[in-house]
């Protein structure tokens, strides 16, 4: 910036004399060379601030090598400690066993297990082995890592006239009589190793070693502290400078540039020509490639470029002066001719300027705005609260930048929609004075967009929400014209799948050859349109493996073409779920009628033995009298009625058992309820005969039919029966509680509507509570024997049949008496002809149901 020229006033105090002095000198200067001392006093200033960070960054760099090199050193010294720590203590111990294999006779077996023990607790060995003088192998043992089978082929050692390194171990340590180690290696399974040769001396001679293999990786991999692994690579070269072994595998390819800080030390005691090498690198990069450095040059550059550019921005500044009064009449006459109301205000909500667009919206006078406090005469009277809060969110700067919906009301008291954006307005100082409001007429804006939203809304929704997949296509064209997202989902984009769920072929999607069929219509073919959305049908689409619920339907598309729709829903998996439940439950029933036959066996043996010793006795009178000549003729027809008798009541026994078990499909018919009574019953009598439980049934009369499967309830009706007749047994009640009652009524709930209502009441212990809350949970049973399917499939064939079932139990002062088990079933209201009338008496039938009007069996004890 150009200093100023005009002289300086005397001060009115004295100044030091070198003040005064560079003042004087700085007045006699000309205006050009004052502002060329202008611009070189900031690039000078530039140009040794680049100059010291330059120096800086050398300084630092170089004091960063330093320390890593002394840190890789150090941690250099601590490893090769580390490992020559542990080769020493590994030394001592072999020093004591080859002493111990010398001194004491020790044979193969106890040398294995001793080196067992040894390389136990040292994983850098991969094997032990004990030759003789002549290089024999008295006994080698593998480390756990090293299994015998595979690795015992695998062992270097020495052989004599072959030059290998451990040949000349061996013989180091032969003449020398002392530990040897060789140099690194590459074993047969291509692992970098080397030996410990420990001779053995009895008596002066030398009668063989110990050898042991040390693997360099396991060594480095175990005894590199790890907090020297993190911060450097740590690595054993040979003499080739070959890296045998190191703490960082290094990837092709990603060789730094940078050379690394090294620093090398001797394998130390094995001193065969290894080296243990750490190596680090400068975590920052050179200067020239510090980002740093190049963005302070960048600054300097760009600084140097603002100097100069400013004498050129103050040439400049006075026609900018001159053109702003121009550019501020033209904006003030752009914003009273544009369409859009604008509102200026200060900090307390005091409007400072309108524009005509304001006014005219408003049919408000510039006077009658300016000045205004809220609540602006514009406000609608019903929304001052809502608009007093907009307005404080406005005064505190907390608008939404997309702008806020208000209602305005105009002069004459109509009202419209707008839009109002806001911003600060900020004073030449940088300070807010106010805000700035700008506002649009939204209100048919607002109408068409709320009218297309909705509709856009609602047609999304119901379409892409749906699991079904929804197609049109044009008929004529065979073009899809919409599909939803599980259509894409199923079948892409193309109308292959909406053809492959209607029938067609794509591209004439109901081709016919007979011109009889064709009418007017557009030339398509009447009889199959009309045959195409007669019905839903299940299609199975083979690429999917999914059956389809398809229903389809004709309509005319926006542009007038006629379309097919299509709505295919998934019921794969219900189909298979109905599939395996059916057979599941088909399993359930037959087991279950099993397992109650088997339960009743002796039972049944016993009933029917009764017909068939009957008939046995009858057959032997008969020989006998026949024989003797003393039977007429009438008494013998007599007898063989009554053993035909007894014949037809074991074969009615057989038949029924063998029906109740037959596995075969369940079919739901028509059935009177005193039907599947009396069959159970009949069935149950066995057992309840057994026990010596009596039966009483009531069945009320005129009961409507029912439609069930009646082997399903015969076999709930024989289960609840067995059930109560064990209860009684098992609980060794007197004849006078032995007794069981089975009523069948009708009944009439707001609920169920017109049911049957089974129950099977007992005089036995009754249920405990958690019991009667488990009661029908699968595998669940009281029963030292029992499965627990029982009352579980009770339940499911219940349900199935659209009915429910219920167990509670009966108290008599608050001490329990017996048990109650009873279930619903609906009615069969289709069977008589007017539905209507069938309910309706049905209530009538439920309401005046008593024991007298029904119909009373017993199966004595």
């Amino acid at each position: 910036m150009t200093l100023p020229r005009a002289p300086d006033p005397e001060p009115a105090v004295p100044v030091p004399a070198a003040q005064r002095l560079i003042k004087q000198w700085w007045r006699r200067q000309s205006p050009a060379r004052q502002d060329r001392f202008a611009t070189l006093g900031p690039l000078l200033s530039v140009l040794l601030f680049l100059a010291a960070i330059i120096s800086a960054f050398w300084y630092l760099r170089n004091e960063e090598i330093e320390r890593e090199t002394e840190s890789v050193k150090r941690d250099t010294e601590i490893t090769q400690q580390q490992l020559g720590l542990r080769l020493i203590q590994n030394q001592e111990a072999l020093i004591r066993l080859a002493r111990d294999l010398v001194s004491r006779d020790i044979d193969a077996d106890e040398f294995q297990g001793q080196a067992n023990t040894f390389l136990r607790e040292r994983p850098e060995i991969t094997h032990m082995t004990w030759i003789d003088a002549q290089r024999g192998v008295r006994a080698i043992h593998w480390a756990p890592l090293y299994p015998p089978a595979a690795a015992e082929p695998q062992a270097v050692l020495p052989q004599e006239g072959r030059a290998n390194e451990p040949e000349a171990t061996f013989r180091a340590a032969r003449d020398s009589r002392s530990p040897a180690y060789s140099r690194g290696f590459i074993d047969p399974s291509g692992t970098p190793v080397f030996q410990l040769h420990m001779p053995l001396i009895e008596r002066g001679t030398f009668t063989g070693a110990i050898i042991v293999e040390y693997a360099i990786d396991t060594l480095v991999r175990h005894f590199v502290p790890a907090d020297v692994a993190r911060r450097h690579m740590l690595s054993v070269i040979d003499e080739h400078q070959k890296v045998l072994a190191a703490t960082v595998t290094g990837l092709p390819g990603t060789a730094s540039r940078r050379a690394p800080i090294v620093s090398d030390a001797p394998l130390t005691p094995a001193l065969n020509g290894l080296l243990l090498r750490g190596q680090g690198w400068r975590t920052s990069i050179g200067l020239v490639n510090n980002t740093l450095f190049w963005m302070v040059v960048a600054l300097s550059v760009l600084t140097l470029w603002m100097l100069l550019g400013t004498w050129r921005h103050m040439r400049r500044r006075g026609q900018i002066q001159g053109a702003l009064v121009q550019e501020t009449n033209f904006r003030r006459a752009m914003e009273n001719s544009m369409p859009t109301g604008m509102r200026a205000m200060d900090l307390e909500g005091r409007v400072s300027y309108v524009n005509a667009a304001f006014c005219q919206m408003t049919g408000y006078t510039t006077a009658e705005l300016i000045g205004g406090m809220p609540p602006y005469p514009y406000w609608p009277p019903d929304r001052l609260e809502e608009n007093s809060r907009l307005l404080q969110q406005e005064l505190q700067g907390r608008s939404p930048s997309g702008g806020i919906e208000v209602r305005v009301m105009r002069k004459d008291g109509t009202e419209f929609d707008a839009r109002m954006y806001v911003s600060p307005l900020i004073d030449p100082k940088g300070q807010q004075t106010g805000w700035m409001t700008s506002m649009t007429n939204i209100t048919e804006a607002k109408r068409i967009r709320d009218q297309l939203s909705a509709s856009h809304e609602r047609f999304t929704t119901v379409l892409e929400g749906l699991d079904a997949s929804v197609s049109v296509l044009s008929v004529q064209q065979g073009e899809l014209l919409f599909a939803n997202r599980s259509y894409r989902l199923w079948f892409g984009g193309d109308a292959r799948g909406h053809q492959i769920m209607a029938g067609g072929v794509i591209g004439t999607p109901f081709s016919n050859d007979d011109d009889d069929e064709i009418d007017s219509l557009s030339g398509l073919p009447t009889q199959a349109l009309t045959e195409a959305g007669a019905s839903p049908r299940e299609v199975f689409v083979e690429p999917l493996q999914k059956w389809f619920d398809v229903r389809a339907r004709y309509l005319q598309w926006t542009d007038g073409r006629l379309a097919q729709m299509l709505i295919a829903t998934d019921i794969t998996a219900r189909l298979r779920a109905e599939e395996q439940s059916a057979a599941q439950a088909e399993k359930a029933q037959v087991t279950s009628r099993l397992v109650t036959m088997g339960e009743m066996a002796s039972s049944v043996a016993h009933e029917l033995n009764q017909p068939l010793t009957a008939i046995t006795n009858y057959c032997n009178g008969m020989v006998s009298r026949v024989k003797a000549a003393s039977i007429s003729q009438d008494d013998l027809i007599a007898a063989l009625h009554k053993t035909a008798r007894q014949a037809d009541r074991a074969g009615q026994i057989i038949r029924r058992i063998r029906a109740f078990v037959k596995r075969s499909e369940p079919q739901r018919q028509a059935t009177q309820s005193r039907q599947i009574v009396d069959d159970a019953v009949d069935l149950a009598g066995i057992e309840l005969r057994r026990r010596n439980v009596a039966i009483h049934t009531y069945v009320a009369q005129r009961l409507p039919p029912i439609l069930v499967a009646p082997i399903l309830i015969e076999q709930v009706l024989l289960n609840l029966l067995k059930n109560a007749a064990e209860a009684i047994d098992n609980a060794q009640l007197p004849p006078a509680r032995r007794h069981i009652e089975l009523r069948v009524i009708p009944r009439h709930t707001p609920d169920e509507g017109g049911v049957i209502e089974f129950s099977v009441t007992d005089m036995g212990p009754g249920l405990a509570d958690e019991v009667i809350s488990r009661l029908y949970e699968a595998f669940f049973s009281t029963k030292a024997e029992g499965l627990g399917i029982g009352l579980s499939l009770c339940r499911t064939i219940i349900e199935s049949h659209r009915g429910r079932m219920r167990a509670q139990n009966l108290y008599n002062a608050g001490q329990v008496v017996g048990c109650r088990f009873s279930f619903t079933l609906p009615v069969d209201l289709s069977a008589r002809a007017d539905p209507a009338t069938a309910s309706s008496e049905f209530g009538r039938l439920a309401e005046s149901s008593t024991p007298s009007s029904g119909q009373q069996a017993t199966v004595p004890e």
